[in-house]
């Protein structure tokens, strides 16, 4: 006798064969639009996890202001991506020295960050075109069918066809579109998060290299 985990089990691979099965099915009805749709949306999702993960790792959202500012003048505490990141910000011995590093760290990790995010724009833009390209030749199918068709089954299962392809490309295109525009927005918004947080540590740290000068001339 079977017990409930397996009969659960076993009605889930059921499931997942079945939504695997009509997946399928409604690929092939979609016609070669939808190749281009996927190829956009591997592009658009692939790029924005990179991104996404990419952020994550410097866990500038994971310390909090008053603990990288104590890390400041506490070199032996840092830790992680954030503590590696004053190392090389106290580094600098000059204003000049610390406005270059900062620089750096514009170009080398907000630039690669900003072009992968424009292109997630181009394809979250381009989705609803190609599904409105799969519309198109979908039509074209169906005006092609009613043309050459003498009548009977066989007419009316390649006007079905063409009608489903131009509405399955459209939808699937939407439904690229969508998710893709919130996932963009929500990588944008952790990104201007990462540029403040550089913006702020470089302000407060010009300002503590600032004072430590002033003190060594008034020392001196």
């Amino acid at each position: 006798m079977n017990s409930p985990g397996a009969i659960d089990i076993a009605w889930a691979r059921a499931q997942l064969q079945s939504l695997w099965e009509q997946a399928v099915e409604v690929w092939l009805a979609g016609g070669w639009g939808m190749v281009a749709i996927a190829v956009n949306a591997i592009v658009l999702f692939g790029l924005g996890v990179h991104v996404q993960l990419r952020l994550r790792e410097k866990r500038f959202l994971a310390v909090r202001e008053s603990t990288w500012r104590r890390w400041i003048d506490q070199p032996g505490e840092r830790r992680g991506p954030v503590g590696d990141l004053l190392d090389t910000v106290t580094a600098t011995t000059t204003l000049e020295q610390a406005a270059t590093v900062f620089q750096g760290l514009r170009i080398t990790e907000s630039a690669p960050i900003e072009r992968d995010l424009k292109v997630m724009t181009i394809c979250v833009g381009t989705a609803p075109l190609l599904g409105l390209f799969g519309t198109v030749t979908g039509m074209l199918a169906t005006f092609a069918a009613l043309a050459k068709g003498s009548g009977g089954d066989q007419t009316m299962g390649m006007i079905a066809k063409g009608i489903s392809e131009a509405l399955i490309t459209t939808e699937t295109g939407l439904v690229v579109a969508l998710p893709g525009l919130f996932f963009q927005y929500r990588i944008s918004r952790l990104h201007q998060r990462h540029k403040v947080f550089l913006a702020h540590l470089e302000s407060v740290w010009t300002q503590i290299l600032h004072r430590r000068l002033k003190a060594a001339e008034a020392a001196a």
